[in-house]
């Protein structure tokens, strides 16, 4: 993948039909990403799915879903590891997520501290024969836009072999536009940054303590003149 996103301007304005997502460049098709049989768990789904992986033990499910590598999860990496806090998801409530993350401690948490140790996670699966359940929620996105595009997108209908002008569907044009929005931020940011400490130093401020950026201040904290 890795095209310059300066080469956005380029490409077409409108996307065309989603049709079979063939295309040129010698789409990759769904070869990248193992089959697995359509009953499968939704541990191994996930797997295959998410990370492209399968043969993995409980030991290390459990290390590459502990985000923070602090020895346990906790509500916030159960979820993260359900994809509930990926946009997709993103019409759930609050509370619902909080009955998710609270239905798998419930079955996992055996000291009921609200986290999930390994020792725990694998008396669960191993010990007890169980697996996480399906929630109903997805795959379980949790990478980054670049990762989820790139796994879910350009592996699947992009290669190598991948022209300019193949990046024509949906998919391709929003993330591209999300890297130029992206930019024209960072651009717009330094553009105020540079005419704040430019002010400050017509007012005879000096140093980055001299000066501040009014726009960046969140407008609860801003000065109201009555």
């Amino acid at each position: 993948m890795h095209l310059p996103t300066l080469l956005l301007s380029t490409l077409p304005p409108l996307a065309l039909a989603h049709g079979n997502h063939g295309g040129g460049g010698g789409g990759a098709g769904d070869s990248q990403k193992p089959a697995v049989d359509s009953n499968a768990n939704w541990m191994t789904r996930h797997m295959a799915e998410e990370h492209h992986i399968t043969t993995f033990d409980p030991p290390s499910f459990f290390t590459l879903h502990d985000f923070d590598s602090s020895g346990h999860l906790d509500a916030s990496e159960i979820l993260k590891l359900y994809g509930l806090l990926d946009p997709s998801n993103s019409h759930y409530t609050p509370t619902q997520r909080d009955q998710f993350a609270r239905q798998i401690l419930d079955l996992i948490d055996t000291n009921r501290d609200d986290l999930i140790s390994k020792d725990e996670f694998l008396h669960f699966l191993l010990v007890e024969g169980k697996e996480l359940p399906d929630l109903g929620t997805g795959p379980g996105h949790h990478g980054d836009d670049e990762y989820e595009y790139e796994i879910h997108h350009w592996e699947k209908y992009h290669d190598e072999n991948t022209k300019l002008e193949d990046l024509t569907h949906p998919e391709d044009i929003e993330h591209f536009k999300k890297h130029e929005q992206m930019e024209l931020e960072e651009e717009q940011r330094q553009e105020r940054e540079l005419k704040a400490k430019e002010r400050a130093e017509k007012a005879g401020g000096e140093g980055r303590g001299g000066w501040v950026v009014e726009e960046n201040i969140p407008r609860k904290f801003q000065r109201v003149d009555l």
